[in-house]
């Protein structure tokens, strides 16, 4: 994994210590749930399980449609039975299985979090918020950064949809690759922080392009959900981040911005995934080439990273 999450409860059963034949009497994450018949004719359920340290693959052999209907796909679920190898692989032959409830039912437990400080990437933001000399963009971001549910978001949002438990990939938000990268609480953040860093690097390189204009991802902050498992938001499966981010601008503008500026602003966010000749879109000005060219870089080497290099070994 490239992240942890919240540190469990010291009392709490976690995936990464689980020894064979250790009795398992915990609450993890449902992120798998398919009913199959065995040889004999016998229905037994597969179910994915998870927490920070990782997953493993649960079955429930007897009763098991009694079971399928105490608990659903993408709930925190109550689990007792017993861990055993299988093709050299653990599993757990689960006896029971609920839904979880009350206190020990906190889905911030079992999503996966950035490894870097959270508040030391967000002075890193508000750093780099300050070099932004635009008198309509800045009052902009500081609408943006000053709104409490906007900057919580901020912290939270991932990038995109992390792998499921059982190794298939979520939607990915990545772009038009299909790539699935900074995929955990705090990765937003984490990228924002690297791709504005590197702008500015490449500002100082070609002085001409304009570095006020080099923000792109804003509607991250309303595309996802949180349960037991990171998903997509209504709006985000609907409109997805870049139509958010063009309403966050609509709702955040001040009278300050001037039309032609916010016009470039919006191209950059549009374009941030590339051109689409499909549509008729092309790039219409530098920034907005160098942003996309920048949020691809950050996200396929951290996606190299996370899930290996495409083609690799």
């Amino acid at each position: 994994m490239s992240a942890a999450s919240s540190s469990p409860p010291q009392d709490a059963q976690c995936v990464a210590t689980l020894r064979s034949e250790e009795e398992v009497d915990g609450v993890f994450a449902c992120t798998r749930k398919e009913r199959s018949v065995s040889r004999s004719g016998a229905p037994y359920l597969t179910i994915g399980l998870r927490d920070s340290t990782g997953a493993i693959v649960g079955r429930a052999f007897r009763d098991a449609d009694v079971l399928a209907a105490r608990f659903e796909r993408g709930e925190l679920v109550h689990v007792r039975g017993r861990v055993e190898r299988f093709r050299e692989e653990l599993q757990i032959e689960v006896r029971t299985i609920v839904r979880a409830e009350g206190e020990r039912a906190d889905p911030s437990r079992f999503l996966p979090t950035a490894y870097r400080d959270l508040d030391e990437l967000e002075g890193f933001l508000e750093h780099l918020a300050r070099e932004v000399y635009d008198p309509g963009l800045k009052t902009l971001l500081e609408r943006l950064l000053g709104d409490g549910e906007l900057r919580a978001e901020i912290r939270r949002a991932p990038c995109s949809v992390p792998r499921s438990a059982d190794g298939r990939s979520g939607s990915s938000s990545a772009g038009r690759g299909g790539s699935s990268h900074h995929a955990y609480l705090g990765g937003l953040l984490e990228h924002t922080v690297a791709v504005t860093t590197m702008a500015l690097e490449l500002c100082a390189l070609h002085p001409r392009l304009d570095r006020d204009l080099l923000v792109h991802d804003l509607g991250k902050m309303r595309e996802f959900a949180y349960g037991a498992e990171i998903s997509r938001s209504a709006e985000g499966r609907l409109l997805g981040h870049i139509q958010l981010g063009l309403r966050l601008i609509a709702e955040s503008a001040p009278l300050a911005l001037e039309s032609e500026r916010r016009l470039a602003l919006e191209h950059c966010v549009l374009l941030h995934h590339g051109a689409d000749a499909s549509s008729g879109r092309r790039f219409g000005s530098p920034e907005a080439l160098a942003l996309h060219r920048l949020n691809m870089l950050d996200a396929q080497v951290k996606g190299a990273f996370e899930n290996g290099v495409p083609g690799g070994p």
